[in-house]
């Protein structure tokens, strides 16, 4: 397994510090508002690199921290009229709550700034005793200079750099690059007892103080979006790597998301919240689309990339419901040619989805190799032969492509079925046709689809015909097959696509 890492910019084989165990920090988010869709494509992709080094049989501990205290929450308390608590708790739910709904799993642990503030005072004062650090008026300000290293990640070079990110210029610095490790207290602001009086920590100081105390001195994989690698990662090499820490040894980084080929931006109106996208497109979807671009690159986000992906996922549940019809068929005819063509592919799409994976993560990659399957599941079903044994790799194949899936965090089992896409004018022609009472789509779907095969069957032309027209004229393409009757969009993808 091959991985890029920021710190060298190169692909470099991934060797764990210890065999068969991962630890793994991401930056997790400062709850002061709902995450927006860019948020969750770093989150998507982290999630997805966790589940892979799972599935390669690697014990992952995942770490991701809350900052549940900052100037954003403050202002936010502020602007709302209530608590930095209150605002901290809401958010925090909101997100979990957000996590949980795209599927990304759960830490193995989720520390919050607020509850590991001693862990950060110690650290912060061994960069004090070592000189690494300053203290000024009860604040405290670690020496950038003092770390020879710093620029490595960012590839910055130290004597070009501007002050000015995340933290105000103050004259009181002995150099403007420095930053703050422990901020001293102000009026109506959350503070804590520190040797330096009260105050609250500053931003950078969290991730080094979490990741040592969960992790070790030494990890393995840090991650974030690539904002983050300046100042804040670079910050957090030096921190750590100053008081003496060897700190992650691979860093990786997620591209920037733009909308409508657009950068994402409150002032622009360009912006959109995860909670809002979710109103538009299902979070099995919405990952499909997500990983159809590598993690690294840049990704850009449509109404219209988001139907695609819908279709895609609806391409998926059209594959399955043709093997589960291959599995269940009655009406056999043996054909070892299919049946030998068909253990090929699944075994192609296995060692191709493996391969591609292990080059960095290549999720684009892995998902040509599940939908060339795909494709040649469709074609398969098509020819309308099917034997004993076809019967069973049917089974296996399935298996397959929810396996493969599901290492890409899109669960199946948990996704709507392709009929749900299917518009609320299926629930009146089924009522109309078949005095059908119930209220959900797919099965009215499924009624139809038998409606018309029986009368096909009984060669009941009219009633065959009306149900064809009835969804023909709801945008829903019929499709006839050895196997029975079919439907969904016209909005579906091509299957050479």
């Amino acid at each position: 397994m091959r991985i890029y890492n920021t710190l060298s910019r190169r692909k470099e084989e991934f060797v764990p510090l210890k065999a068969g165990e991962v630890g793994f920090y991401v930056c997790g988010p400062t709850v002061y508002n709902h995450i927006h869709i860019g948020n969750a494509r770093t989150f998507i992709s982290f999630d997805v690199i966790r589940r892979y080094l799972e599935y390669r049989g690697y014990n992952v501990r995942f770490v991701q921290n809350i900052t549940d205290v900052d100037d954003k929450i403050i202002n936010r308390a502020f602007e709302e009229g209530t608590t930095t608590e209150d605002i901290a708790q809401k958010y925090t739910k909101a997100f979990v709550e957000m996590m949980q709904a795209i599927g990304v799993k759960e830490p193995t642990v989720r520390p919050k700034a607020t509850e590991e503030i001693p862990t950060m005072v110690s650290l912060i004062e061994g960069l004090v005793l070592s000189q690494h650090a300053y203290v000024v008026d009860n604040d405290v300000y670690f020496a950038v200079r003092s770390y020879a290293g710093y620029g490595e990640l960012s590839r910055r070079n130290i004597d070009h750099l501007i002050s000015g990110f995340r933290v105000d210029v103050d004259e009181r610095k002995n150099d403007a690059l420095d930053f703050a490790l422990w901020k001293a207290a102000k009026a109506g602001e959350p503070a804590w007892e520190s040797p330096w009086g009260l105050g609250r920590p500053g931003w950078h100081i969290e991730c080094s103080a979490m990741s040592r105390r969960y992790l070790g001195e030494s990890f393995d994989i840090h991650g974030g979006g690539e904002d983050l690698i300046f100042p804040h990662h670079e910050n957090e090499i030096a921190q750590s790597k100053a008081a003496g820490d060897g700190f992650a040894r691979y860093w990786l980084h997620c591209g920037m998301l733009t909308i409508n080929d657009e950068k994402m931006s409150k002032s622009t109106g360009n912006y959109l919240l995860l909670k809002d996208v979710l109103g538009q497109v299902s979070p099995q979807a919405l990952r499909l689309l997500m990983l159809q671009t590598h993690y690294r690159s840049p990704f850009d986000y449509s109404s219209d990339r988001s139907d695609e992906a819908t279709a895609a996922l609806m391409r998926v549940e059209n594959s399955l419901r043709n093997l589960d019809m291959l599995v269940y068929s009655d009406d056999i005819v043996i054909d070892d040619r299919a049946v030998e063509e068909l253990q090929e592919r699944i075994a192609i799409a296995e060692s191709g989805f493996q391969e591609q994976m292990d080059d960095d993560f290549n999720t684009a990659g892995a998902i040509a190799a599940i939908f060339a399957l795909i494709s040649h599941v469709n074609t398969l079903f098509a020819s309308g032969t099917a034997s004993s044994r076809l019967q069973a790799l049917a089974l296996q194949a399935a298996a397959t492509i929810r396996n493969l899936l599901a290492v890409l965090g899109v669960d199946l089992a948990s996704s709507p079925k392709a009929t749900s896409g299917l518009p609320d004018g299926v629930l009146d022609l089924a009522r109309l046709l078949l005095d059908y009472q119930g209220d959900d789509i797919g099965e009215a779907a499924d009624a139809l689809a038998g409606l018309r095969a029986k009368a096909r069957t009984d060669k009941d032309w009219p009633v065959a015909d009306a149900v064809r027209d009835g969804l023909s004229a709801l945008g829903i393409i019929v499709e006839d097959t050895p196997r029975g009757t079919r439907m969904f969009l016209n909005t579906r993808l091509d299957e050479d696509e």
